[in-house]
């Protein structure tokens, strides 16, 4: 029997239930009992014994070895969830629609505590793209290994779920679908009543910290000193990105332990540090229309156009947010540089007229005095800093010479940025790495390497950007293992 631990004990809670009550004793989990004070210390024969429900022990009198159940002793849960974010949530109240007897395990004090915070606390519940190979392909290399899991529940089926559980989604820029309320708690309202009207048994405070196994199977999760045995286990314990929110990848140990491959994670979707203070003191301006230019030594690598987003470390925003990976690609390569093209949709000749028009306009001021005028509206701020730095912004506009004139057509045309680095894992949207698609039925979520386990969500290894393909993948994950779990 295999067994491991990579967290110190701490206090599971009671049993939630559905609207909070204890569970019937049909719904127990087969303790054994035993009264502190036998004279030997030892658990006494099996047969001798005493099968319990759930309820409320009195302290330190029970003591549990759930590893010497009988063997025809049946696991009294057919499933375990172990995480309840959002796979976790779909997952459970999937398998419990479908009559089975399900315990989520939750280490919060509440369930969703990420959710919560998606979208800058709107949630980006998933893309509306209807085109399945278009939407697919943003998964980078993982998209062979979806076609199937996604026939069965995707993005047409999300809309339907959450609809079906009155939160009614609207589609914004770039097809990303919000609550139409637009509040992140809604989502996990709606999650938290479908899993507690389909019966799940919810225990909050319950961080899981061992992991028991043997011959190819798990055999019971324990947290402090209880144990709790089931047929089958799902892991959705999610990734590394914003670990305040439990997500701290002991989920990764443990499947590790199991004999999973699992890859490093890495923040994949996250913002960008950069050097200049142009750019740190636009801190919460964003601009719609902008194009960004990335080079590794002065060699140009790609291009992107689209929001930017400054913040007081640098830049973000989807555009940054959905390129650095590639971003991270680049650094190990040799200095990063970025421009920013203020005025994407005008050539250098174009623009230069206008600049002209405005100094023949303004020919008695000085040119710090019409830096508004030259910016687009919101970053004049930034850009005086930079004129401040490569002109004399005393100087009358009808004394610029044409060089500098020039000069400044270019620079709008290139806001230079020196990329420091991409920000950590406590400000990524998402984490990338994970266990390697290959060792998971991507059919059902099942492991290739324990029998009775399924992996959703972040704990996979796939690529994706941001704007609503994240946590489509936990609704399709999630609802798929929940079908898939079996009854005991």
């Amino acid at each position: 029997m295999a067994e491991w631990s990579n967290a110190p004990h701490l206090k599971c809670g009671m049993p939630q239930g559905i609207g909070g009550s204890n569970p019937p004793p049909s719904a127990g989990f087969g303790g054994l009992e035993r009264e502190r004070g036998r004279e030997n210390g030892s658990f006494p024969a099996a047969e001798a014994l005493k099968p319990q429900g759930f309820k409320k022990f009195r302290s330190r009198e029970i003591l549990f070895d759930f590893l010497h159940l009988p063997h025809q002793m049946k696991a009294p849960y057919d499933l375990i969830v172990v995480g309840g974010g959002p796979s976790g949530l779909i997952a459970a109240g999937r398998a419990g629609e479908r009559g089975l007897r399900v315990l989520l395990l939750e280490k919060n004090k509440r369930l969703g505590e990420k959710l919560r915070i998606t979208g800058n606390g709107r949630c980006n519940i998933t893309n509306a793209e209807e085109d399945e190979r278009i939407l697919l392909k943003k998964y980078g290399k993982a998209e062979q290994f979806l076609y199937s899991l996604f026939s069965q529940f995707g993005v047409k089926q999300t809309f339907s779920f959450f609809e079906k559980n009155n939160l009614p989604l609207v589609v914004e820029e770039f097809k990303r679908a919000f609550p139409k309320s637009q509040k992140a708690e809604d989502v996990e309202r709606v999650l938290e009543a479908y899993v507690k009207k389909n019966g799940v048994d919810i225990r909050t405070n319950s961080p899981v910290t061992r992991v028991f196994a043997e011959n190819g199977r798990i055999t019971a999760v324990q947290c402090e000193g209880e144990r709790y045995s089931a047929h089958e286990y799902i892991v959705a314990t999610g990734g590394t990105s914003h670990p305040e929110t439990g997500s701290t990848g002991e989920g990764f140990k443990w499947l590790e332990q199991l004999g999973h491959s699992v890859i490093k994670p890495t923040p994949s979707v996250v913002p960008l540090a950069v050097k200049e203070q142009w750019a740190k003191s636009l801190s919460g301006t964003s601009l719609s229309s902008m194009k960004i230019t990335f080079y590794l030594d002065a060699k140009k690598e790609f291009s992107l156009s689209g929001k930017i987003l400054f913040t007081h470390f640098g830049v973000s925003g989807p555009l940054i947010l959905n390129s650095a990976h590639k971003v991270a690609d680049l650094l190990h390569g040799g200095m990063v540089t970025a421009t920013i093209d203020a005025y994407p949709k005008k050539d250098l000749g174009t623009l230069e007229k206008e600049i002209i028009g405005i100094f023949d306009a303004n020919k008695n001021k000085t040119l710090k005095n019409i830096i508004k005028e030259l910016s687009p509206q919101g970053i004049h701020k930034g850009i005086a800093l930079l004129f401040e730095e490569q002109f004399d912004t005393a100087t009358k506009v009808h004394s610029v010479t044409k060089e500098d004139r020039k000069r400044i057509v270019r620079l709008l045309k290139a806001l230079p940025l020196t990329i420091l680095g991409l920000m950590g894992l406590d400000r990524a949207v998402v984490s990338d790495g994970g266990v390697p698609l290959t060792e998971i039925d991507m059919r059902t979520m099942r492991s290739k390497k324990i029998t009775n386990l399924f992996l959703t969500g972040d704990l996979l290894n796939v690529n994706r950007p941001s704007g609503g393909y994240s946590l489509q993948l936990c609704w399709s994950t999630g609802y798929v293992a929940g079908s898939n779990a079996k009854r005991n």
